[in-house]
């Protein structure tokens, strides 16, 4: 039902706006918020990893629109009461589910900060669009690419993977694909078995369909088999198709693993298609010193996708793409619409804009939460970080070769361990393991498939994940998995 509002005249600045009538109260209540969520981030050991809401925290948002106000103080207590309790847990040093970066405090105050300036970064001649201008500079230099090389903050690696496609799609066929769309040609991609799903979606979003994207086999260790690539642009050239690009993966979702970036590299110089990198994790590991050898060739990449909010360990969400011709990228995304008319000076200067870079026109401020972390924590001391969190994955590897009820289903590359509780009819009983783990609240691993059987997977992303996590979660898993499975019914055979 629709609720007429009553009009009775002009209201009075005060009550037309929607700042506080009483700003020291207002200020009050913001302080105990902020104090609130530190107390929460603070103490997030003393919290299950992950609980299930009950039926009524859950209906009551089935509530109808709220035509007069609740007091803040009241949302808050209800925020406390009702949402902070019930979340994915990721800023838990448990969550081994999904990749997620844990956040960081430093991150949280340069959120709140973004947020009060309300700062939209399509464009304009404003300080925010150079900040991340600024972060654009040094991902050119973490990742070696020339000076013409763009970049552009979007919400995660999908978009980034999206761009990157589009981008290449007019490196093929040129830019009046935007008008014209594509004829003439049948358009193909590559990328492994193993790439993540929105690199499908990426070929279906742009108009080219998912059977154009052709899903190469890997090797033992999950890598793309680069023969067999071969092989198969040769086989799609004899058939009239054109190539045009080819994914290779910095982490794999599954299990972490890292393609030959070099050998993927140099067949795609050879056959002139464009050469990205899906590095939703795994490319920050160039901050790594004992990591970024892994990752050699990335810096002859076409473009690069990848996301802060995973190893970066910036607050959701901070996805970013960098891609080495910063020109054909404007030329691929620029409007010429009147309203987005550009002038030498004023508020309209500072031309290219970032939404001359991609398709979004409301953009927020996310660089600014990037910028702080970068600098206040340093690029070095993040990368002690990511490397921590592949000594802990060796670590846990070690702990499940050392249990005989457990074993490995698949080599460990970086930070994600795949792994089964031996026993007969593994598949059923290894997700009821992982669901059974999520809801003991201890620690929160999601289950994955490895060459056709399922496995508890463990991801280990988060910054304040330390020993005594793995180990709760390897004493975890054991007595769960014994107390499913009959004593003597688990095997020791692979």
């Amino acid at each position: 039902m629709v609720v007429p509002l009553k009009v009775t005249g002009m209201e009075s600045g005060v009550e037309a706006s929607l700042d506080p009538r009483d700003w020291e109260e207002f200020r009050a209540q913001a302080h105990r918020m902020l104090d609130d969520i530190l107390t929460y981030t603070e103490r997030i050991r003393e919290r299950p990893v992950w609980q299930e809401s009950p039926e009524a925290v859950r209906e009551g948002f089935r509530e109808k629109l709220p035509w007069t106000p609740v007091e803040l103080a009241a949302l808050h207590e209800r925020f406390l009461r009702e949402i902070l309790p019930y979340t994915a847990g990721n800023a838990h040093p448990g969550f081994f589910g999904w990749v997620h970066g844990g956040g960081t405090p430093v991150g949280m105050l340069a959120e709140m900060l973004a947020a009060g300036l309300n700062a939209n970064l399509a464009g304009r001649n404003q300080v925010p669009v150079r900040v991340e201008r600024q972060v654009v500079e040094w991902m050119r230099e973490l990742f070696g690419f020339p000076a013409g090389a763009g970049g552009l903050f979007v919400t995660g690696t999908s978009a980034a993977n999206l761009m990157a496609v589009l981008v290449a799609r007019a490196a093929a066929v040129g830019t009046g694909v935007r008008s014209e769309g594509v004829s003439g040609k049948r358009l193909v991609g590559y990328a492994s078995a193993a790439a993540h799903e929105s690199v499908a979606r990426a070929m279906d979003v742009a108009g080219l369909g998912t059977r154009a994207l052709r899903r190469i086999p890997v090797d033992g260790a999950f890598r793309i088999d680069v023969g067999a690539l071969e092989e198969a642009i040769a086989e799609d050239r004899r058939a009239g198709l054109t190539p045009f690009f080819v994914a290779g993966n910095a982490g794999t979702v599954d299990t972490g693993a890292v393609d030959d970036l070099a050998a993927v590299g140099r067949v795609a110089r050879r056959e002139k298609v464009w050469f990205h990198v899906d590095g939703a994790f795994g490319a920050l590991a160039m901050l790594a010193p004992d990591l970024a050898g892994k990752l050699a060739g990335i810096e002859r990449a076409d473009s690069i996708a990848f996301d802060f909010h995973k190893w970066g360990q910036v607050p959701y969400d901070a996805g970013f793409v960098l891609i080495r011709d910063g020109a054909l990228q404007e030329r691929t995304f620029v409007s010429e619409a009147g309203y987005l008319r550009r002038e030498g000076r004023g508020l309209a200067a500072g031309s290219p804009w970032p939404c001359d870079l991609g398709f979004d026109q409301s953009r927020g401020f996310r660089a600014l939460k990037v910028w702080f972390t970068l600098q206040a924590y340093g690029a070095e001391r993040l990368g002690r970080v990511i490397s921590r969190t592949c000594q802990l994955a060796r670590y846990l590897k070690r702990r499940i070769e050392e249990e005989p009820e457990l074993e490995l289903a698949a080599p460990v590359a970086l930070n994600i361990v795949c792994f089964r509780y031996r026993c007969e009819d593994s598949d059923a009983v290894n997700r009821e393991i992982a669901a059974d783990l999520q809801e003991s609240g201890i620690a929160a691993p999601s289950t994955t498939v490895i060459g056709g059987r399922v496995a508890i997977r463990a991801a280990i992303v988060n910054h304040r994940t330390r020993k005594e996590d793995i180990d709760r979660l390897v004493r975890a898993t054991l007595e769960l998995g014994a107390a499913r499975v009959p004593r003597g019914a688990w095997y020791a055979g692979a």
